[in-house]
């Protein structure tokens, strides 16, 4: 009984076989969020692939619904002793549109495809890949010690890729349920594929519209030009007053007062860098002064996503009555979400734009966090992961994306430990969505070693219950 016997059971699993025919099964159910028709999938994902994985590991399951949410929510529980450290895990069952006409040639989103090293299939990368390596990890500890050593929750959502919606307050109203010393969890990209990576929060997510109505109707721009504003121009040198010509933000209440030094001491070594089938950094963009490391991951960004007048395609010899544009701020802790939308309307005032309009909409909204790089649980997850491969991990102390980390860190007041199993060219969300092979069986030894130090007697652990 060892820690390289569990790591190498995880081995064993995943050169089995099993670990891909479980992902296929699970790929295969079409849990498509954002399609209403959907919905029915979205059940049946929990009931035919998370319960019957989980209860024979000795975690009594519950599965929880809420009138906000879209899909159901699996909590399940695995009690070994009042006294030893609780983890919760978690992982999202839904994945975004499967997109099946636009994937290349002989692949499907729902069915996974294993060619040219990499597992293809809707879901391999976010998030049933991730959470699948995580369960079999768990798995494969409690098949060589009998015993995890430690108490564990898990919490798989079925609504993620449509906001989260109700998971803050199922957690709200189920604190005790989901009470914890540590959330250990995995999703997103890793800094490279070669790297593994910790990360300890997420930047926060804030999209916003403006837009710029002139009048009724477009006018003839012969006759008109001249002599009426024409909103598109109008929009145009708004945003740019917002941003500059390299993408630095213009707005400073958009922006942290400084990056702290442990953070910034973290990002010294992670080298943000583009693979052969990704695009090329423009080293040039964001704000100056900062590595390429510091502008993802301890910075803000502003990026238009959208912007129209009239119609580009058939564009007509006259003045748009109307330009609108979709903007989305990412931001990163220190940075006041309530605020954005104010100081964004003050900014506009001030710089001669009363005309614009603005305002954020419903969906795409996450709070920012970040736990400190020199917290005792991201240090001790660090040890364990360079343990395991010899290689010292990447630390960011918040990914670039977002994710629903704030309901975890905030209404559970929990330390968050994320471990991703994916890369950057991963192409999720997109056709192709992809894991490689070589990837997920280095998690699987990672996430084996990282749960069987959790359970050992003589291994630090900053806090136990609180």
């Amino acid at each position: 009984m060892s820690r390289a016997a569990a790591v190498a059971a995880a081995e064993r699993h995943f050169d089995s076989g099993a670990f891909k025919e479980d992902l296929a099964r699970r790929v295969a159910i079409a849990t498509e969020s954002q399609n209403p028709e959907r919905v029915g999938e979205l059940r049946r994902y929990v009931e035919t692939e998370m319960v019957p994985a989980l209860e024979p590991l000795g975690f009594r399951c519950t599965v929880m619904t809420h009138p906000k949410a879209g899909g159901p929510f699996l909590y399940a529980e695995r009690h070994e002793g009042d006294r030893l450290p609780t983890a919760l895990g978690y992982g999202h069952g839904d994945v975004v549109r499967g997109l099946e006409a636009e994937w290349k040639h002989g692949l499907s989103p729902w069915q996974l495809l294993e060619t040219d090293g990499r597992f293809y299939g809707r879901g391999v990368a976010d998030n049933k890949g991730q959470h699948g390596i995580n369960l079999a990890a768990l798995a494969a500890v409690l098949a060589v010690r009998g015993a995890l050593g430690f108490n564990a929750k898990w919490l798989i959502e079925m609504g993620e890729e449509t906001g989260s919606l109700g998971l803050r307050e199922v957690c709200a109203e189920n604190r005790d349920l989901f009470a914890a010393d540590v959330l250990i969890a995995s999703d997103g990209p890793r800094l490279s594929a070669e790297r593994p990576t910790i990360y300890l929060g997420s930047r926060g997510a804030c999209p916003i519209d403006l837009w710029v109505d002139a009048r009724e109707g477009a006018h003839h721009s012969g006759n008109w030009g001249g002599l009426l504003s024409n909103p598109a121009i109008q929009l145009i040198h708004a945003l740019a007053t917002i941003v500059g010509p390299t993408g630095q933000i213009l707005i400073p209440a958009w922006k942290p007062d400084r990056i702290p030094n442990s953070v910034r001491s973290a990002l010294a070594d992670c080298e943000v860098r583009a693979d052969p089938d990704e695009p090329t950094i423009d080293s040039d963009w964001g704000e100056p002064g900062l590595t390429p490391a510091e502008k993802v991951y301890a910075w803000c960004a502003f990026e238009i996503l959208a912007v129209t007048a009239g119609n580009p395609q058939n564009p007509l010899n006259a003045i748009p009555s109307r330009a609108r544009a979709r903007g989305q701020l990412r931001f990163v802790a220190g940075v006041d979400p309530d605020q954005l939308l104010p100081a964004l309307r003050r900014h506009l005032d001030a710089h001669g734009f009363p005309m614009v309009e603005i305002a954020r909409p419903s969906d795409g909204h996450f709070r920012a966090t970040r736990l400190d790089p020199d917290n005792p649980w991201a240090q001790w997850a660090a040890r364990s992961l360079m343990r395991t491969t010899g290689r010292h991990p990447a630390i960011l102390a918040s990914t670039g994306g977002a994710l629903p980390n704030d309901v975890f860190a905030e209404v559970l007041g929990l330390p968050t430990i994320w471990v991703p199993h994916s890369y950057r060219g991963c192409s999720q969300h997109a056709p192709n969505e992809h894991l490689p092979v070589a990837l997920a069986r280095e998690a699987l030894q990672l996430m084996a070693g990282l749960y069987w130090d959790l359970g050992e007697p003589h291994t630090l652990v900053p806090t136990v219950n609180g």
